[in-house]
Order: C-alpha cells, then structure tokens, then sequence
C-alpha cells in the first residue's frame, strides 16, 4: 500500500527540488547548478573511499553533465566576451579533469575540481548578492 520510505523521501526530495527550479531566477539556477555539481563529488569521493566503483563513475558523469550541459551551457558567448571564453575553457578543464579521476580513482583531482567549483560558486554568490543589494538600494531611492 505505501512505497518504501526511501521513495517517499526521494519524490520529497524531487518535488523540492522542482519547486526550487520553478521559482529560481536564472542566477539562483546557476548556484544550483554548482551546488548540484559539488554534491555529486562528495558522493563520488564518498563511492572511492568505500570502493564502489560504479557509484562512483555515475556520481563523476552527473557532475559532468552539469558542467558540460548546465554550466557551460548556459554561457553567452556574444555577451560574456572574454570572460565567458575563459570560464569555457575552464569548465572543459574541469571536465577532461574529471574524467581522468574517474579512470584513476583520484581524489587529488576531485578536490582539485571540487575546489574550482567552490571559488566560482562563491565569485557568483557575491555577485548575486551585490545585485540584491544594488536593487534595494535603488528601489528606496524611488
């Protein structure tokens, strides 16, 4: 009659997430996609460390497809000049990265991408909130 309680707690944990998507605006989506990116490692380092190797390789190709699809995806290479460029390039660093990780069990390589992910999640964080602030800012000026 009821699904196992691991099922309910994972359509919770989908609904949340959907419900966060749906009414994120396109800088929240990008925190997320960091944040959904840096889960996926710690599950991936977690997968090395009690060596389930195929956990592990799917926990390394969903960061992947993040950065591949979700990150990289969502540069405006027209408006972001230069420095979409680069973050382009970074994120396939990332990704070429990640998949030598993968062949090799590393964890140097994981934290090292890991940590990549964390100063662009941080570097966006602030920009979004100076943003906030900027608009409150303007919004008591009226």
């Amino acid at each position: 009659m009821y699904t196992p309680m691991n099922n309910t707690i994972s359509a919770y944990q989908r609904v949340g997430i959907e419900t966060g998507i749906e009414s994120a605006n396109p800088h929240k989506l990008i925190l997320m996609l960091f944040e959904g990116a840096q889960e996926a490692l710690a599950k991936a380092r977690m997968h090395i460390q009690h060596n389930e190797i195929a956990e592990k390789g799917q926990m390394i190709s969903k960061a992947i497809m993040i950065i591949d699809h979700g990150l990289k995806a969502s540069l405006d290479m027209n408006a972001g000049g230069d420095l979409a460029v680069k973050l382009q390039a970074l994120y396939d660093y990332m990704t070429h990265r990640l998949l030598v990780a993968n062949i090799q069990n590393n964890l140097e390589i994981i934290n090292e991408v890991n940590k990549l992910l964390t100063e662009l999640h941080d570097a966006w964080k602030e920009i979004g909130q100076s943003s906030e602030t900027q608009t409150a800012i303007n919004a008591a000026a009226i």
